[in-house]
């Protein structure tokens, strides 16, 4: 028979990250005092011998590993996360190359997955770069390729990236059988004809409002283009 503990430990499992006591409450229709008391009865469950941990902070719950247990758990989850963040890095360049000016939910959207630290770890390295912000709702940061990007691949100018159509061609042709994935189908804007997303007016002065409501379309997050796939970043710690 399911316990109010139990319920609130599956919660916290899924979710994650912290969950407020509140919105628990509100939709278990209980109290938060009666969260509260459950959340107590899992601190005792998961105690000090154990690798997991709950923590209640600022009226919220979320679980958390045992730190000490920390320096174990970096030797070997580090250069795993190492090469996870190598591989986001490429696919967040490759979408930014091909469609900026992007904002992060942009990235995200198209990714499927949280971007933000890949998104920082470009910046620091110069690789992307804000070039504006878009003009809607809440002005969210534009990111665009940074010189470092050019160095980078070695390449002059974002006009010698592989062309957007052959490459999604030569894609098509590998993943034949996925009729709708994102990349077979054309932009719905044309950027050629879109002075806007020229990339050599990327980074220009005349250029200071690179808003847009162009929505941009998903993308399987494992299609990365042929031209970064073996390209490796120096992680920043």
């Amino acid at each position: 028979m399911e316990t109010l503990a139990s319920i609130i430990e599956s919660i916290l499992f899924i979710s994650g990250k912290e969950v407020a006591v509140r919105d628990i409450a509100e939709k278990l229709e209980i109290t938060n005092k009666e969260v509260l008391s459950a959340a107590k009865k899992l601190q005792n469950k998961y105690g000090d011998d154990s690798g997991i941990n709950l923590i209640i902070f600022n009226n919220k719950l979320q679980f958390c590993s045992n730190p000490k247990n920390g320096e174990s758990v970096e030797v070997v989850l580090n250069p795993i996360k190492e090469r996870e963040l190598s591989k986001s890095m490429l696919e967040v360049s490759a979408i930014v190359a091909y469609k900026q000016p992007v904002t992060r939910l942009d990235i995200e959207e198209i990714r499927g997955v949280n971007s933000e630290y890949a998104i920082q770890n470009l910046l620091k390295n110069g690789i992307i770069e804000i070039v504006g912000r878009k003009d809607t709702i809440g002005k969210p940061v534009l990111f665009g390729t940074g010189d470092n990007f050019l160095k980078r691949f070695q390449i002059e100018s974002l006009t010698d990236l592989p062309d957007y159509n052959d490459l999604m061609a030569k894609i098509k042709l590998i993943h034949a059988s996925d009729d709708d994935s994102y990349l077979f189908r054309k932009d719905e804007y044309d950027a050629e004809n879109d002075p806007e997303y020229a990339p050599e007016n990327l980074f220009g002065e005349e250029n200071e409002d690179l808003s847009s409501n162009v929505e941009i379309p998903s993308m399987d997050k494992e299609e990365v283009p042929d031209f970064l796939k073996d390209e490796e970043f120096d992680v920043i710690a």
